[in-house]
């Protein structure tokens, strides 16, 4: 009996050491991985994935051991861990939903695209108010369309490369400066605790005749020799692990916690410190320089003159710095740029050629995404107030490593425009240096692959230049490569044909003249016989094309050039001028106008009034039914060129949006010369005032003054049978909050029933009332207001259930 007692002590003993040794573990894990090192981390929560748990700890520990693998940029394991984790639990809340989208990233990252996509669609549904998801399942349905300028590229993987991380070149001088974590010309370095690997310094390479390629390091992939298993690798039952590096600042990161030393190699080619006052024992880089080499402006942790800050969470943050060159590379007067802040991190700079203007990176209050891409004026070393460059360009993911050629090309990386996976880098033109002409174009391969690409420098015309890609050896371990263009003509300029025809007949239009107007230049083409001719124009980029001949109305269409779009013919019907009188007897022809007015505007969208792109808009002669038509650009514009004397109807066409379209009236000879027109669409979900639809006080009847708007409303349901609207009653305050309540509804009732008298199913309309729960105005419970005041608030309106 004693002895039985001692062994079930013995073994309660046992059990307590066991759960007392795994709280510890999994204490020890939570406050590595609070502290941002995920490398520790994520060993301690492997070793506690082993214990004994409960369901709801085991998808505690699987959401923060993927991440902390997502954040060492370690795909394989972030896949894996991210699969385990949404078998068990499908369904997340919350942030937590944003498993899915790191898990659709990692699966792209591996090469798993159609996976990927899946995922993608998964998360759309979850996070409706991210919309990149479906950008990347288009891309992943045709993965193909990113490889049709392989052959213009070559691409070299340099000798300067090291088994440490070495990427972000820019030029200097002769030369190149960039970042790494070698630790040439140091005995010892400290180490970066996110993932153990070394903090950055800026290394410099004198001459660029030095470099030389080594063509057996390949780009497939394949891990490199110097790879090592390390004890790390060991500890959590993994066949190969590399220590990711310098991505830590490719995501705008942070340094905290403590650091040890480690030894290091050298590189196959002499590199030297770039500056010794520059450099400190916390991350450097990256940087950019004046066109004379005389102002550096550079990345380093919020560490100056000896001086260590923090965040109010304790987070040692990302600053930019300027600095100058006293003489024989002595940079000295280091200086923060006035936008720093304690509070976030701000990196990546680029200057223009010109030296006015500064592009960085920032993670400040008030951006798009996690880290978006901002300018500021640059005046001999005085900055401006940053703008944001806006949604053409930021995602809600990460945009950084902005270059700026001379051309004005704005080359930068991003993990929220679709791409390969990881970090691709795209490109665009920019407006007076802070817009988009234009949607951004991915680089496609070679330049860009699975893994991450970014930190691109080139000529304008990009002819040559260098890129930081990790593709070498699939881990965060990354390299700078070169790279060549060999085709002689642009790659991303594509043939289209332009076709004018007559629009009745359909016979082909010679001798017509066509106008080709971009924002940078404008090109006169005539047609051949044929009615066509062929011309060059860059993908992602909005065109006005203009065709006009005698005896025709001039026809007008905007045009976006789509990169990945196969259709590459532009026809453009040209409608004979003609005037008849309302029996349809011709009364006379014009050559081709007597007088001629423009009518242009933009289609917005009704919810957030945001310009409209790829709407058909058809402008049509109430005289003749002749018709004009165009396609919107990115800002939502058209125009049209009209004749005096006819009354027009304009309507407007996009897949998912309605439109009620505007009547005008006869246009006469003093009308402006140019009238400007808005064209309003509306989608599901949208709430649309019915105007003038306003109620006696106290009673649901509709109004004689409301059979015209009523009757625009009629016309709608019948334009669109399959669409299902709420129509919503309001009255003012006055009454008790109940009468009102069934007043409303009554009135929403009112409307229903008079449409449906008009032929309308009652089954495509829902009555709801609202009472006095929504005003308008201040007119409350004991606030006097006047009768027109109160009208204001007997409204009814209605919202859009369903759409085709």
């Amino acid at each position: 009996m004693i002895i039985l007692k001692k062994t079930v002590l013995l073994i309660w003993l046992v059990l307590l050491a066991s759960l007392s040794s795994f709280a510890q573990t999994l204490k020890d894990a939570e406050y590595q991985f609070d502290q941002m090192s995920y490398l520790n981390a994520s060993q301690l929560f492997e070793q506690a994935l082993k214990g004994k748990i409960t369901d709801a700890q085991r998808q505690s520990i699987l959401l923060k051991l993927a991440y902390s693998y997502r954040q060492m940029h370690d795909t394989q394991n972030a896949e894996r861990v991210y699969a385990e984790l949404l078998s068990k639990n499908p369904v997340l809340s919350g942030n937590d939903t944003k498993a899915y989208l790191y898990y659709a990233q990692a699966l792209a990252s591996n090469g798993k695209y159609p996976e990927s996509q899946a995922i993608y669609e998964k998360y759309s549904k979850l996070e409706i108010a991210d919309n990149r998801s479906g950008g990347f399942q288009k891309l992943y349905k045709n993965i193909a369309v990113l490889n049709k300028n392989a052959a213009c590229y070559k691409v070299d993987y340099l000798s300067i490369n090291t088994d440490k991380a070495d990427f972000s070149p820019m030029y200097y001088k002769n030369g190149l400066v960039f970042n790494s974590a070698r630790t040439e010309g140091f005995g010892m370095k400290r180490v970066f605790t996110w993932d153990n690997s070394q903090f950055l310094d800026m290394y410099y390479l004198s001459d660029l005749s030095q470099l030389t390629t080594d063509p057996s390091a390949g780009l497939g992939g394949k891990k490199d020799s110097k790879t090592k298993t390390t004890k790390a690798t060991q500890a959590i039952g993994l066949d190969e692990y590399t220590a990711p590096t310098a991505n830590d600042t490719k995501t705008i990161g942070s340094y905290s916690g403590s650091s040890l030393y480690l030894y290091n190699e050298t590189p196959s080619i002499k590199t030297e410190s770039f500056s010794r006052t520059l450099n400190t024992k916390y991350h450097e880089g990256p940087m950019t320089f004046t066109s004379d080499a005389k102002k550096v402006v550079f990345t380093r942790n919020n560490y100056n003159n000896g001086h260590y800050n923090t965040s109010k969470d304790k987070v040692n943050k990302l600053k930019l710095y300027l600095a100058e060159d006293k003489g024989e590379g002595q940079w000295s007067n280091i200086q923060e740029l006035p936008f720093n802040s304690n509070e976030y991190s701000t990196g990546h700079p680029s200057l223009t050629k010109d030296n006015k203007l500064l592009y960085f990176v920032s993670d400040m209050p008030g951006g798009i995404g996690g880290t978006d891409i901002y300018v500021a004026e640059f005046n001999d070393g005085k900055v401006g107030t940053p703008v944001n460059l806006g949604p053409e360009i930021n995602t809600p993911g990460n945009e950084m490593f902005p270059f700026v050629d001379e051309r004005g090309n704005l080359y930068f990386s991003s993990d929220g425009h679709p791409g390969l996976g990881d970090l691709d880098v795209f490109y665009t033109k920019l407006i007076n240096g802070t817009k988009a002409l234009g949607k951004v174009t991915n680089m496609g391969t070679p330049i860009n692959s699975n893994k991450d690409d970014f930190g691109l420098i080139t000529d304008g015309e990009r002819k040559a230049g260098f890129f930081s890609s990790n593709r070498k050896r699939g881990s965060t371990d990354d390299d700078i490569y070169r790279f060549t263009r060999e085709c002689d003509e642009k790659p991303e300029c594509e043939e289209h044909q332009v076709i004018v025809y007559d629009a009745d007949s359909k016979m082909p239009l010679d001798n017509t003249d066509v106008q080709i107007v971009s924002v940078e230049k404008s090109v006169l083409k005539k047609t051949d016989s044929n009615g066509s001719f062929k011309i060059c124009l860059e993908p992602n980029q909005n065109y006005a094309i203009n065709a006009s001949r005698d005896g025709y109305l001039p026809n007008s269409l905007s045009y976006s050039v789509k990169s990945d779009s196969s259709q590459k013919v532009i026809e453009i019907p040209l409608t004979r001028v003609k005037l008849i009188d309302s029996t349809g007897i011709r009364i006379k022809t014009l050559s081709p106008c007597e007088a001629i007015k423009i009518i242009k505007g933009r289609v917005i969208a009704n919810k957030d009034k945001r310009p409209l792109s790829g709407v058909k808009v058809v402008f049509t002669n109430q005289c003749d039914a002749s018709e004009q038509s165009t396609v919107t650009g990115e800002d939502g514009a058209y125009e049209f060129e009209v004749c005096v004397g006819c009354e027009y109807k304009i309507e407007a066409f996009k897949e998912g949006f309605g439109s009620q379209g505007v009547s005008l009236k006869k246009i006469t000879p003093s009308d402006p010369e140019v009238t400007i027109v808005n064209l309003i669409m509306f989608e599901e979900g949208d709430i649309i005032a019915i105007e003038n639809i306003y109620y006696d006080y106290g009673k649901y009847n509709i109004r004689r003054d409301a059979d015209l708007e009523l009757n625009k409303l009629y016309q709608l349901m019948k334009k669109y049978p399959s669409m299902r609207i709420e129509i919503r009653s309001h009255t003012d305050s006055r009454a008790t909050t109940q009468f009102n309540q069934t007043l409303s509804k009554n009135r929403s009732a009112a409307v229903v029933q008079y449409l449906v008298k008009r032929g309308i199913a009652a089954n495509r309309m829902e009555a709801s009332g609202y009472g006095e729960s929504q005003l308008l105005n201040e007119c409350a419970d004991g606030v006097e207001c006047t009768e027109e005041q109160h009208q204001l608030n007997r409204r009814s309106e209605f919202k859009i259930l369903k759409l085709k």
